[in-house]
C-alpha cells in the first residue's frame, strides 16, 4: 500500500507534451527529488526542454508540496496554494484542478510501481495539450 514516504528519494522522469492547439509538441528529460519537509515531502523537478523544430533546449524547473491528509496524498504549489489531492492506495487514480476558464485532469497510473506515470489533460479557450510524465527510480 503506497503512501506518502514510498515517493522520498530521487526518480528519472521523462515528459511528453502534446499540443492540440498546432503549437510545437515538447520533450522533457531531467530528474524529481522528493525530500522531506515540514512533515510533507517537497517535490524539485530540474530538466531540459526541447520544443520540436527548435534548436536550443531550455532549462526547466519547478516545485510542489506533498503532504498526506488522512491516507490522500495534498498537492500544493510553490506558493502553498491548494493544487488537488489523491489516493496513491489506487493503481489508477483520477483527480481535477479548476483554474477557470482552464480545466487540468490528472491521472497518476502506479499499476506498475516503482515505476508510474503522471497524464494532466489541459483545455481551456487557448489551451489544449496532454502531458505525461514517467517515473523511475535513479
Amino acid at each position: 500500500m503506497r503512501q506518502l514516504i514510498d515517493f522520498d528519494g530521487t526518480w528519472h522522469i521523462t515528459r511528453t507534451i502534446t499540443d492540440f492547439t498546432g503549437g510545437p509538441n515538447a520533450q522533457l528529460v531531467g530528474q524529481c527529488s522528493f525530500t522531506p519537509h515540514d512533515g510533507g515531502l517537497v517535490q524539485a523537478e530540474v530538466g531540459t526542454l526541447q520544443f520540436a523544430g527548435a534548436s536550443v533546449a531550455l532549462k526547466a524547473e519547478r516545485r510542489y508540496t506533498w503532504t498526506s491528509q488522512g491516507f490522500d496524498i495534498a498537492v500544493y504549489f510553490d506558493d502553498g496554494r491548494f493544487f488537488h489531492a489523491f489516493d496513491p492506495r489506487g493503481d489508477v487514480v483520477s483527480a481535477t484542478h479548476d483554474c477557470p476558464p482552464d480545466r487540468y485532469d490528472v491521472t497518476y497510473d502506479f499499476s506498475a510501481w516503482p515505476i508510474w506515470q503522471v497524464t494532466w489533460r489541459v483545455h481551456g479557450p487557448r489551451k489544449d495539450y496532454t502531458s505525461r510524465t514517467e517515473f523511475s527510480r535513479s
